[in-house]
């Protein structure tokens, strides 16, 4: 759960995990590189006027384009946060992450830092610093001085002047400067009055196993049986429109029960950019519920993965995990 209250950073740590903003050219293009401290420093020294919170940088090992991000690199990342707030006394972070799983990763953190008395904002740019037209320094820049006027704890996605909250919103352009858009999904969560101990953000974590499996015409149980016999913990299943399947199918409908009977745990989204997920308005829908399937509201892809992972990875039971997925945690379905 968040807080109401901003305050104004005055000790900011700068995580840097690498992606477009910090790339530079080499034999096979643009890729991740360090150095980023002194060109952020060297440039912010170059704007005397430019008043932003003190900070301190550290970069992640190793970097990455983001396109490889992975749920383990989350849980690193989640010390790190944790390390600069609780042992290194900061009281604000930037990460800053490549554009294309920024989104992904912002909504993982807000599941995993659930608790923490800070803000944690997540920028990157589209184009590299130092190219022309890079979009770099005004992000970072821009997030700086945002903490600096103060933020409520909690993750949120800084780009191009806007605040967003990453549980409602995802990359919907690969140009320009405006890449992401909050998603105009449906709020029909209730909240829950208390969090497990498990979710406090100093609570220990294990990596979870959790997959995406969009519905398309013809899908069958073959590819369902694929994902469950994998060793899948959690699984969203991106259905069409408010939560529809091919309930017709009872193979299909079989493997989804035997999902449920092995633990794991389904979740419906839908494929939309707007609405939600109503599993009872249908009988193709009433049909997934009866199998198991949960109804994950109007949560985007990217909050409904980074949730299951969370409650996957705190050791809840699994009915404890199936009563939380569908209570709005920090936003997603509010």
């Amino acid at each position: 759960m968040t807080h109401d209250v901003k305050k104004s950073a005055q000790r900011v740590m700068v995580l840097y995990t690498g992606g477009t903003i910090g790339m530079q050219a080499s034999a096979n293009g643009l890729a991740p590189a360090s150095g980023f401290e002194t060109r952020m420093a060297g440039q912010l020294a170059e704007l005397p006027e430019l008043v932003v919170p003190q900070w301190r940088f550290r970069e992640m090992s190793p970097l990455i384009d983001s396109a490889n991000m992975t749920p383990a690199y989350w849980l690193r990342l989640r010390e790190a946060v944790i390390e600069a707030v609780d042992v290194d006394g900061c009281d604000a972070v930037l990460v800053l992450h490549g554009t294309d799983t920024l989104a992904y990763s912002a909504a993982a953190m807000s599941f995993q830092l659930l608790g923490l008395n800070a803000p944690v904002v997540f920028t990157g740019s589209m184009l590299p610093a130092g190219v022309p037209d890079s979009d770099a320094w005004e992000n970072v820049n821009g997030a700086l001085l945002a903490l600096g006027e103060g933020l409520a704890p909690g993750v949120q996605l800084y780009f191009h002047g806007e605040l967003m909250d990453p549980t409602r919103c995802a990359k919907i352009r690969s140009f320009g400067r405006h890449p992401f858009a909050p998603l105009q999904r449906s709020r029909s969560g209730h909240a829950a009055i208390s969090l497990p101990d498990a979710l406090d953000y100093r609570q220990a974590r294990t990596l979870a196993n959790v997959a995406v499996l969009p519905l398309f015409p013809g899908i069958g149980a073959a590819q369902l049986d694929g994902l469950i016999d994998s060793g899948i913990q959690g699984l969203v299943l991106e259905c069409f429109g408010n939560g529809t399947g091919p309930s017709d199918n009872p193979q299909f409908v079989a493997s989804l029960e035997n999902a449920r009977a092995q633990g794991i745990c389904v979740v419906a989204i839908t494929q939309c950019h707007e609405g939600g997920v109503e599993l009872d308005v249908y009988e193709a829908g009433s049909r997934l519920r009866s199998a198991g399937v949960l109804s994950g509201g109007g949560m985007t892809r990217e909050a409904a993965l980074g949730k299951l992972h969370a409650l996957l990875g705190a050791g809840l039971t699994t009915e404890e995990v199936r009563r939380l997925v569908e209570l709005d945690l920090c936003g997603e379905l509010r």
